[in-house]
C-alpha cells in the first residue's frame, strides 16, 4: 500500500509541534488516530522514523532524510492547490488573527466589514492576547506585534509605525492640575502595564523647563536622579494604578483616573474629539514603535494571508 499525503501531513506536524499530542490538537484529530497514522507510516516504509520516549521525540536518521522529502511533497501540492486558488481568483477557507486588544478594537474591527464584503468566502477568526502567542501552537494564521521583532524564523511583514503619548483628561487636569516639568508629573497619579515592565519606560527627556542643575533648594543627588529618569532610555514610572491592557488603560483615562502613554492608533479619535489631551509635548521622544504582521509560509494559506495583508496596510496608511 503506497504512502498517503495525510500521513505525510501528520508526520510532518509531529515533528513541527513537537509532540503527538500537540500535532492531534493541531490537525483536530484524536491522539489515537495520529499514532496510528505514524505507525502505519513506518510499517510502509519498513523503518522507524521517530524515537518515542515519554518525554520528547527524536528523529532517526531515516526519519530527517524522510522528513525533508515530505516537506517537499507536501510544499508541491500546496503550490499546486494556491495556483488553483489563484486561479479562481476568489480566495476561500479560514483565516485566523491574533492581536493585541487595543490594536484588534482601534485597526482591525472597524475594517472588518469591508473586508467581509470583499473577500466573502474567508471565514475569518479574530483573537486577542495581550501577550506574544506561538502560532503552531494557538493555530494563528497571522499574528500582528507591536515592537522589536524577536522570532526570525518567522516572515514579517511591516504595516507602519506607532508613537506614543502621554496623555490625560481634561476633567482630571481640571483637578489635579496640568504637569510641566518631569519633577511634577511624577507627583500626579500614573497608569502603567503589569506586563511587559518595558511599557512602564515612557518616552521623554528633560523637557527644557525643570530647574537647572544650580537652582537653590535643589540637591545635587536629587537633580541626578531626575536626569537619569528621563535619560534617552525613557522616564521610568511607578504606576500608581496598573492594567494588563492598553484598552483597559486608555478606559481608566477616560474616567480621569490619571495620566497614561499610549499609542497613538488607541488615542486618535479621543485626542481629536478633546476627550484626552496631550501632555509634557516637548520633553517627547520620537518615538516610533514598527508594527508588523508575522506568519509562517504556508503556500496553502498565502492567498488568504496575502489579500488581508493588503487589505489591512492600505487601510492603515489611509487612517495614519
Amino acid at each position: 500500500m503506497k504512502t498517503s499525503t495525510d500521513e505525510l501531513l501528520v508526520f510532518v506536524t509531529v515533528i513541527d509541534a513537537g509532540s503527538i499530542t500537540a500535532a492531534a490538537e493541531k490537525l483536530e484529530q484524536t491522539v489515537s488516530g495520529v499514532s496510528r497514522a505514524l505507525t502505519r507510516l513506518e510499517k510502509q516504509l519498513g523503518v522507524a522514523l521517530i524515537l518515542r520516549t515519554t518525554r520528547r521525540l527524536q528523529l532517526t536518521e531515516e526519519g530527517e532524510l524522510f522528513l525533508e522529502r515530505a516537506r517537499a511533497i507536501l510544499a508541491a501540492m500546496e503550490d499546486a492547490e494556491e495556483a488553483v486558488s489563484r486561479h479562481r481568483e476568489q480566495p476561500s477557507g479560514r483565516l485566523r488573527v491574533d492581536a493585541a486588544t487595543p490594536f484588534m478594537l482601534h485597526c482591525v474591527v472597524p475594517h472588518m466589514a469591508a473586508f467581509a464584503a470583499r473577500y466573502p468566502d474567508i471565514q475569518l477568526e479574530l483573537t486577542s492576547n495581550e501577550r506574544i502567542v506561538d502560532l503552531l501552537e494557538q493555530r494563528v494564521d497571522i499574528a500582528i506585534r507591536i515592537g522589536a521583532l524577536q522570532d526570525s524564523t518567522l516572515h514579517a511583514r511591516s504595516l507602519g509605525v506607532s508613537r506614543r503619548r502621554v496623555v490625560a483628561s481634561p476633567a482630571y487636569l481640571a483637578a489635579h492640575g496640568t504637569p510641566r516639568t518631569l519633577a511634577q508629573l511624577r507627583e500626579h497619579r500614573l497608569i502603567g502595564f503589569t506586563a511587559p515592565v518595558q511599557l512602564n519606560r515612557w518616552p521623554l527627556r528633560p523637557d527644557g523647563h525643570a530647574a537647572p542643575a544650580t537652582a537653590a533648594g535643589a540637591s545635587v543627588a536629587a537633580q541626578a536622579s531626575l536626569l537619569d529618569e528621563a535619560a534617552p532610555e525613557g522616564f521610568a514610572i511607578h504606576p500608581a494604578l496598573a492594567a494588563s491592557s492598553g484598552e483597559t488603560i486608555r478606559q481608566l483615562a477616560l474616567a480621569d483616573a490619571g495620566v497614561a502613554c499610549l499609542s497613538d492608533f488607541m488615542t486618535a479619535a479621543d485626542r481629536a474629539a478633546g476627550r484626552l489631551v496631550t501632555l509634557l509635548d516637548d520633553a517627547l521622544v520620537a518615538e516610533r514603535q514598527p508594527i508588523h504582521a508575522v506568519y509562517y509560509r504556508s503556500a496553502a494559506l498565502a492567498a488568504r494571508v496575502q489579500c488581508f495583508l493588503a487589505f489591512i496596510g492600505g487601510r492603515l496608511e489611509e487612517q495614519a
